[in-house]
């Protein structure tokens, strides 16, 4: 289906008031061109598959229908019931659809109520209290939705109307196909389906054949990645050698600003940067998929709310093909799969997106950049890239050619401006601290969050009280040796700038700072100065009072 010629505007989409007012307090003023084509259809019953870029607004454009049909039936409901079901693969998925449904249903928030049952809370309990509520929409994972679906009397879900598969090319891939299968089965037989999915893999068309009936295929005449206006392309090529110096180099002369995140390819890796970061004073958190969901989902809430500028992702590349390997090894990797940072994850107002290590595939590549520019903002990719990684990029850079109908001569992905012999001065900081963030280290850095987090769970509290021993050895284990940072790593001295930096970046550091302070400060006369310096002289004052010294008389000659 083609992208219309000219999308209705909210207030055109036979919305309800209270949603009309919800959009507008969230600022969104015209529907992205998923949203415009889809919803209509939605609200019409119809089952829809729809296919959009990371970023186009896909959460919204089946919430918006979905709690205007609860509005509509409520108006002669004559009991509380789950009207809608809302599966994504990750708890973190889970938890931004139960937000983003929150907010659009900020003023009805008494007639359509949300539960998020996806285990971000690791309390069966509450759960069941949540479900025994009966909230108008229910959103979880296949695995744990079936869990108390097979519970007697915890949720009856024979009177859903509404099914939401979100992310649906990732459930099948997450070890979810026979979950979602068994799952079908206690939906009733008629029943309104919605797949969103940024690729129509053959997952989702298998899915397809199992819950939707004639449904309208969304698949829009829009690019992978958002305009050049947009979101600019920009790469450095560089060794491994020199690739902490750069991205040291950037961060320390502010050429990179605001919200980053820095892609690599591995765990261990993102925890080196961290520890090579911090030795300069530059704060950073790590996205670590294998910490539990209620830590990413802090980490992320972190991120968004500003206390950290710079989050550290690793993009694991085989989980970028679903397709790949028995069923058996993808149930393996699921708790991996659970934070692959360039899938879904919402990081918000992300300026910047740095690829330390270059990504693996064309797809990897259009997913990470999907982190920046969303909605109405601008971003930017910047790629480090070695000789072993040009390849790749050679074919990111075909791809987006092909994407923006580039003509001859028109560059796509531009060479940033970085002259690395004017870097000298930062090499040898930048590579004692690269060699500092050692593996042990490394090692040493992951430990102690595990610890930390072994003794603060929740789940094996009980554990630790009938095993008291257990807990006071790992209290009194033998502490964990901590990187030492020289202090004088975080300042940077002038003769390091380089000279075309040097009069931004020396004012910036100095300069309304020192002005400031000098305009408050009282003017002295010279011979009051003279006189506080000598009474402040230690060698002429008498301890015990604040006087100067009695001059020694000089003696006469005989």
């Amino acid at each position: 289906m083609s992208s219309p010629e000219k999308l209705p505007k909210f207030h055109e989409l036979e919305l309800d008031h209270r949603i009309l007012k919800a959009v507008s307090k969230l600022g969104w003023e015209q529907p992205t061109l998923i949203q415009g084509t889809a919803i209509p259809l939605l609200l019409e019953g119809k089952d829809v598959v729809v296919r959009a870029r990371t970023g186009s607004g896909k959460t919204a454009t089946y919430a918006l229908p979905l709690i205007q049909k609860i509005l509509n039936s409520k108006l002669t409901a004559t009991e509380q019931c789950v009207s809608a079901v809302v599966l994504a693969p990750t708890k973190e998925l889970c938890r931004q659809s139960r937000a983003v449904i929150e907010q659009l249903a900020e003023y009805c928030h008494k007639v359509v109520r949300v539960a998020d049952i996806s285990g971000t809370t690791s309390n069966t309990v509450t759960e069941r209290h949540a479900l025994a509520e009966r909230p108008d929409i229910v959103v979880a994972t296949p695995a744990k939705l079936l869990n108390h679906a097979k519970a007697d009397g915890v949720v009856d879900l024979k009177k859903v109307e509404t099914l939401v598969v979100d992310e649906a090319d990732l459930i099948f891939a997450f070890g979810y196909e026979m979950d979602f299968k068994a799952l079908l089965k206690h939906l009733p037989s008629i029943y309104q389906s919605v797949l969103v999915s940024a690729t129509l893999s053959d997952d989702v068309v298998r899915m397809k054949g199992l819950c939707l009936h004639n449904p309208v295929t969304l698949k829009l005449e829009e690019p992978d990645v958002v305009s050049q206006d947009q979101l600019t392309h920009q790469r450095i090529l560089a060794e491994e050698n020199d690739k902490p110096v750069i991205l040291y180099a950037l961060l320390k002369l502010q050429l990179i600003r605001g919200k980053t995140i820095i892609f690599v390819n591995t765990i261990d890796r993102s925890y080196k940067i961290r520890l090579f970061l911090e030795q300069f004073g530059i704060r950073a958190c790590v996205l670590n998929p294998q910490l539990p969901a209620s830590i990413r989902i802090n980490m992320i809430s972190q991120f968004n709310k500003g206390t950290y500028d710079i989050i550290i992702a690793s993009d694991q590349h085989y989980l970028e093909r679903p397709d790949n390997g028995s069923q058996d090894k993808r149930k393996s990797t699921r708790g991996d799969f659970e934070s692959s940072a360039s899938r879904g994850i919402d990081f918000q107002s992300v300026n910047n997106v740095i690829n330390f290590d270059f990504p693996l595939d064309v797809t990897s590549y259009i997913h990470r950049a999907g982190r920046t520019a969303r909605g109405n903002n601008k971003g930017s990719v910047l790629s480090l890239v070695s000789i072993k990684e040009s390849g790749v990029n050679d074919a990111v850079e075909k791809k987006l050619r092909i994407t923006f109908s580039a003509k001859k001569g028109d560059t796509i992905i531009k060479n940033y401006q970085f002259k690395m012999d004017e870097l000298e001065s930062f090499r040898y900081r930048a590579y004692d601290a690269w060699r500092a963030a050692s593996r042990a280290a490394v090692q040493e850095t992951r430990l102690r969050e595990i610890k930390t987090e072994v003794l603060n769970s929740v789940k094996l509290k009980g554990y630790f009280e009938d095993h008291q021993r257990d807990l006071n050895a790992l209290r009194h284990d033998k502490p964990l040796r901590i990187l030492k940072t020289p202090s004088h790593l975080s300042d940077m001295p002038e003769y390091m700038v380089p000279k075309v930096l040097k009069r931004v970046v020396v004012s910036k550091a100095s300069g309304p700072a020192d002005e400031s302070s000098d305009a408050k400060r009282p003017r002295q006369t010279a011979a009051k100065a003279a006189f506080d310096r000598k009474t402040n002289d230690p060698l002429m004052v008498e301890f015990g009072n604040r006087r100067p010294a009695p001059r020694q008389k000089k003696k006469k000659p005989l």
